[in-house]
C-alpha cells in the first residue's frame, strides 16, 4: 500500500485544475515516511483520492503521474510513451524527410513529469530529472526500443547532474540499449553533428528550430552576430543567405562545434568568423558593426532566489545589444529560464530599450516547437520566450 499525503484544506484546487505538481507548502500529513522517487497517493482533506506521483522532498514535493486512481505500472508508462509517439506522428514532426531530430518526450508536457527523451537519428538521449523515473530507467529504455522498433539503434542515458543530487543515486552516463558514436542529423535540410556526450542538455538545443528557420529567412544580405552561439545552430541558418556571420561563445569546444557545423553545410566560406570570448565584453564594442544580433543565453535563473539578478541580466544584455545595433537593425532575444515568465522577460527587455532611448518595435514573440508541447494545465512547461526586435 502506497504512502498517503494529505493536502491542506484548499490546496487541492489546483490538483482538480490537473497542475501537475504539489508543493512542499500544501501538504497537511504524510502518512508514513516516503524515500525520494517512490510513488504516492494524495487525498484532499476530507479523505477525496486526488492523485499518484512521484514523491521528493523539495519545494516540489510531488509531481503527478496520474490523476485517475489506476496503477503507474510498466503498461501505464507505454500507453504514455506510445501517446508522445503518436503525437509527433500526427502534428507532422516524426515523419518528415528533411527532419531527424526532435523532442520525443517533454516531461510534464506529455504527462511525465522527470522525462526528456530526444530522439537524434536512430539515437534516444534520455534525462532523467526525478528519482523516481531514475529507478526505472531500464525500462523506459525497454519501452522505447519495443515501441520506435527499427528507429532506434541505441539509448543513451544521459542523467548524471539532472537526478536531484539528494538522492544518492550517483547517476552515470551509459547506454542502455546499443551503442554509437555521434551522429550526423538533419533539421530542415541543414546538418548538425551532435555528441550528447560532451554537449550541453542532451547534445543540441532542438527547441529553436522554428526559430532558427525563422532567422534564416530574414538574414539575407545582413551581417549577422551570433551571441552564445554553442554549435552554431543559428550561424548554420544565416549562412544561407547573410553577408557575414560571426559566431560568439565562451567556450573553445563549443567554437570548434560550430566551425564544423557551419563547413559541413556551406565548406570553407570566408562570411563566417568565430570567437572565444565573454559576450558581455565582446559586446561593449560592436556599434554599427551588425545589423541583425541573436542574444540566446544559457538560464540566467533556474530558481526564484535568483529571478531579480536574472532580470537585471537580461536588461543589461539587451541594453547592450539594442545601443549599438545599426539603424534598421533585427534581433533575436530570448531566455530559457522556466522561472521567468513571458511577462518578467517583456519588461526587462522594455527596460532595455527605454534605457536606450531608441524606438523599438516588437516583430515576433516566439516560444517553442510542438514538439516541445506546452500543457494547458501548466504553463510553467512554456519555458523559451523569444521576441524579435526592430531597432530604428
Amino acid at each position: 500500500m502506497r504512502i498517503r499525503i494529505v493536502l491542506k484544506p484548499g490546496k487541492e484546487q489546483s490538483v482538480r485544475r490537473y497542475h501537475p505538481w504539489v508543493f512542499s507548502g500544501a501538504i497537511h500529513k504524510i502518512y508514513g515516511k516516503p524515500a525520494e522517487g517512490d510513488l504516492v497517493d494524495l487525498y484532499d482533506s476530507k479523505d477525496n483520492f486526488l492523485a499518484t506521483g512521484h514523491y521528493q522532498p523539495s519545494s516540489i514535493a510531488v509531481r503527478i503521474l496520474t490523476f485517475e486512481n489506476v496503477e503507474p505500472d510498466l503498461s501505464f508508462f507505454r500507453d504514455r510513451i506510445n501517446k508522445a509517439v503518436l503525437y509527433r506522428k500526427s502534428a507532422g514532426i516524426s515523419t518528415r524527410p528533411d527532419l531527424n531530430v526532435y523532442r520525443l518526450i517533454h516531461g510534464e508536457g506529455d504527462g511525465l513529469p522527470g522525462l526528456i527523451v530526444d530522439f537524434y537519428n536512430g539515437v534516444a538521449v534520455i534525462q532523467m530529472h526525478s528519482l523516481g523515473f531514475y529507478r526505472i530507467r531500464k525500462e523506459i529504455s525497454s519501452l522505447l526500443v519495443e515501441l520506435l522498433k527499427d528507429k532506434l539503434v541505441a539509448v543513451y542515458d544521459k542523467s548524471e547532474g539532472t537526478v536531484p543530487y539528494k538522492s544518492g543515486a550517483n547517476a552515470s552516463n551509459e547506454f542502455l540499449y546499443g551503442s554509437s558514436d555521434p551522429v550526423i542529423v538533419t533539421e530542415n535540410n541543414y546538418k548538425f553533428r551532435i555528441d550528447w556526450s560532451t554537449g550541453q542538455k542532451t547534445g543540441f538545443f532542438i527547441d529553436q528550430r522554428d526559430n532558427r528557420k525563422l532567422l534564416g529567412e530574414m538574414s539575407a544580405g545582413r551581417k549577422v552576430l551570433n551571441m552564445f552561439g554553442y554549435t552554431g545552430g543559428f550561424s548554420v541558418y544565416a549562412m544561407a543567405n547573410a553577408e557575414s556571420v560571426h559566431t560568439v561563445d565562451s567556450s573553445l569546444s563549443a567554437i570548434e562545434l560550430a566551425k564544423q557545423n557551419v563547413a559541413m553545410n556551406f565548406g570553407d566560406d570566408e562570411r563566417h568568423k568565430a570567437f572565444q570570448t565573454d559576450a558581455f565584453e565582446f559586446l561593449n564594442d560592436i556599434r554599427d558593426k551588425y545589423d541583425l544580433i541573436i542574444l540566446d543565453p544559457p538560464a540566467f535563473a533556474k530558481h526564484n532566489n535568483v529571478l531579480d539578478n536574472a532580470l537585471q541580466g537580461y536588461k543589461r544584455l539587451n541594453m547592450k545589444a539594442i545601443e549599438q545595433i545599426r539603424p534598421g537593425g533585427v534581433i533575436f532575444t530570448f531566455s530559457c529560464s522556466q522561472v521567468v515568465t513571458k511577462e518578467n522577460f517583456r519588461k526587462s527587455v522594455f527596460a532595455a530599450a527605454a534605457n536606450t532611448g531608441r524606438n523599438v518595435r516588437i516583430l515576433y514573440q516566439l516560444s517553442q516547437p510542438p514538439d516541445h508541447p506546452v500543457s494547458i494545465y501548466h504553463p510553467e512547461s512554456e519555458y523559451l520566450k523569444g521576441l524579435v526586435l526592430y531597432v530604428e
